[in-house]
């Protein structure tokens, strides 16, 4: 959890950007040039940024997860210097190189950030839907599984986190993302082929990323 929450944090820069870009966030404020996307990505936003709490109000999902964390006892200095840094104007990369955020992290939020880099819309949304949306119900669902059998009350809002996400990932929001990206991509193979090749990067980013929580597990492990 300590190295999985800059992804939760990550997946929202990716979204709101893709809101930026497709949505109107400024003044003054214009029709959007697709209405259809637009809806997608305003839906999905409102689940993800101020979603129901499982208490009694509303929360970013970032938000639920880093409460988790604190309830499981996983430590969370990385992600609070590294969210301390972005808010006094400190640039991404810049903060990723604090020694506190461990360094599979911090490959894996860089990429995700090459991506949004490249400014090429058709990729954003290719990173968003099949290296996130699409992928994580399947996941969640083992570990929640697992969770049912092993966990005495101590992961209760853990659970509630992933449930959230199977729950909306898997009927919700990866239709829609899905959705969007033929939406954008339309009938160019040129967009097509970048979707394509973002997607198997994004993936093989995200294995690299578990490898890598993997094997900080083992050093720690022979540590003792």
């Amino acid at each position: 959890m300590e190295q999985h929450v800059f992804a939760v944090w990550d997946f929202m820069s990716l979204l709101k950007v893709l809101q930026s870009r497709i949505c109107c966030v400024e003044v003054p404020w214009l029709p959007p040039v697709d209405a259809q996307a637009c809806r997608f990505i305003n839906e999905i936003v409102l689940a993800e940024e101020s979603d129901g709490d499982g208490q009694v109000g509303f929360s970013s999902h970032f938000e639920i997860y880093y409460r988790a964390m604190k309830q499981c006892g996983a430590r969370t200095a990385g992600i609070d210097s590294f969210i301390y840094e972005l808010r006094r104007g400190v640039p991404v990369r810049t903060a990723l190189a604090s020694p506190t955020i461990p360094n599979a992290a911090r490959l894996f939020v860089d990429h995700t950030f090459r991506v949004i880099d490249s400014g090429n819309l058709c990729a954003i949304a290719a990173a968003f839907t099949y290296g996130r949306e699409d992928l994580l119900p399947d996941v969640f669902q083992r570990i929640v599984d697992k969770l049912n059998v092993e966990a005495g009350g101590q992961l209760a809002d853990f659970k509630y986190y992933l449930e959230r996400h199977i729950g909306l990932d898997g009927d919700e929001h990866g239709p829609m993302a899905r959705r969007l990206v033929q939406s954008l991509c339309g009938t160019d193979e040129s967009n097509w082929k970048v979707a394509e090749e973002t997607a198997v990067h994004c993936l093989i980013a995200r294995r690299k990323f578990w490898d890598g929580i993997y094997d900080q597990g083992l050093r720690i492990e022979m540590q003792f």
